[in-house]
């Protein structure tokens, strides 16, 4: 199914915009007869300098791990599981999302397709992939929240979330 015009390389975050994009990506690598590759970047908490100062590897799995949970997630939460009619690859890679996504869409045939946060014009992910991609990149908007529910949700106070037994 992977044809020869190469892959739909999607960065995955758990944003809006990343859960667009996931949508997005699909339905180009369906289209295309394209394998689609999602990827989540993620690195230690503390970050890689103070990690490689004190490695420990049981650490390392554990947010490997809670990446690809996190992948897991955006795909049920995109397509209710993996969409049909795809080839799907996920990729969990430690590093910086701009640069991870890049060095997997490193084939001038690949799109690379990320997400965008309404109001937000140059994320540094977007920023560094659109300088440094070697593939064609689609920035794929959030969706527009309902009427009002931005004001709403400013007037909200802790109470209104607590659950009521």
């Amino acid at each position: 199914m992977s044809g020869a015009a190469g892959r739909v390389v999607v960065g995955v975050g758990g944003s809006l915009g990343s859960l667009a994009a996931l949508r997005a990506g699909a339905e180009e690598a369906r289209r295309g007869g394209r394998r689609l590759v999602a990827v989540i970047a993620w690195e230690p908490p503390e970050g890689e300098y103070l990690y490689l100062r004190h490695p420990d590897r049981a650490w390392a799995a554990h947010w490997q791990d809670d990446a690809r949970r996190r992948l897991d997630e955006a795909f049920a939460e995109a397509f209710g599981g993996v969409p049909e009619g795809v080839e799907v690859r996920c990729a969990a890679v430690r590093g910086r999302p701009g640069p991870a996504l890049c060095a997997l869409a490193h084939r001038p045939g690949d799109l690379l397709v990320v997400g965008a946060r309404r109001g937000a014009r140059w994320a540094p992910v977007r920023r560094y992939v659109r300088r440094r991609a070697v593939c064609a990149v689609l920035t794929v908007p959030a969706p527009r929240p309902p009427k009002g529910a931005a004001r709403e949700l400013r007037r909200a106070r802790a109470a209104d979330f607590a659950l009521r037994v």
